[in-house]
């Protein structure tokens, strides 16, 4: 047993020794220490998004702080099934890093797991080029991850761009105007067919939302209705609907098991219940955690769940 799992091991025990309170206290103390400058930080970046809670600690808010509180008692046992089918120590040094956070409010394996070498998504240990590949990119923005996507792969057979902010999908067209085979779709992905309505985010369109009621009403499809083909990656970022999106790809990823890289930062259940939920649906996968995100908070963060014979 190495460092990492004798750390991940002493935090879940002190965190199964406790009751709800008590675990909430502990987080409340260890965040009131920290420095008024990382205190600002943590809550300025919290306050642009609708993800995780409110926390101000002038105002005596706590939401986002209970939410932790609340996740880490309730759901103890998944994180350690999470840890014990993460592929590599990278990985588990991701998800240590997040769980220390959320009770300690530590930063240093935050520093630690921040991924440098590869594009984000795309890590070249795990992802080998594939030119027949059929690339699905679900939350799309300006392309540009599909530019990320081109250049770190160099080729591919054809891909399927979903984005629901118009703009950006004018950007988006602009950006990828030069290459082939790339099928842009002003559309919305959850579990099933409908309208559903676009939330526009203040402070950046790229976390533009959806609601099931607004005046901006966008059609709504499933992966598994809208493309016919076979896929052979995906990847989601779509702010907090990933769960919904990979639902309505349940025939695609039983029949094709494609590389998913799915986004589960938009909330503090995703890390846990999305691998639970594609390992349901297909035994054959190997799980790792990338972390590209907020050195003041976990974000960024990225499950690959790639076939185990690839």
């Amino acid at each position: 047993m190495n460092y990492i799992d004798i750390n991940f091991n002493n935090l879940i025990k002190e965190i199964k020794e406790k009751d709800y309170l008590e675990i909430f206290e502990h987080i409340k103390s260890t965040y009131q220490k920290l420095s008024s400058f990382n205190m600002a930080a943590i809550e300025i970046f919290l306050a642009q998004f609708g993800y995780w809670g409110k926390l101000s600690f002038n105002n005596n808010e706590f939401t986002e702080l209970e939410n932790r509180a609340q996740t880490l008692k309730n759901n103890i046992d998944d994180f350690i099934w999470l840890f014990n089918n993460l592929s590599d120590y990278r990985s588990k040094i991701v998800l240590y890093g997040i769980l220390n956070y959320w009770y300690n409010n530590n930063f240093v394996y935050l520093d630690k797991a921040y991924e440098k070498n590869y594009n984000h998504y795309f890590d070249l240990d795990l992802i080998k080029p594939n030119p027949n590949e059929i690339y699905v990119d679900v939350g799309a923005y300006t392309g540009d991850t599909i530019l990320d996507f081109i250049n770190t792969f160099n080729s591919y057979q054809k891909i399927y761009a979903y984005e629901i902010t118009p703009n950006s999908i004018n950007i988006m067209q602009n950006n990828l105007k030069s290459y082939k085979n790339i099928i842009i779709k002003n559309k919305a992905l959850k579990d099933k067919a409908g309208i559903v309505y676009i939330n526009d985010n203040l402070t950046n369109s790229s976390a533009n939302t959806i609601e099931t009621t607004g005046d901006k009403p966008i059609t709504c499809v499933t992966i598994d209705e809208d493309i016919t083909e076979k896929i052979t990656m995906i990847k989601m970022d779509i702010e907090g609907s990933e769960y919904m999106a990979l639902i309505g790809s349940t025939n695609h990823i039983k029949n094709d098991t494609p590389k998913l890289l799915i986004s589960v930062y938009h909330n503090h259940q995703d890390i846990i219940r999305i691998p639970k939920l594609i390992n349901s649906l297909n035994k054959n996968y190997n799980y790792y955690l990338r972390c590209y995100g907020n050195k003041f908070y976990p974000t960024e963060i990225v499950l690959l769940a790639i076939p185990k014979n690839s």
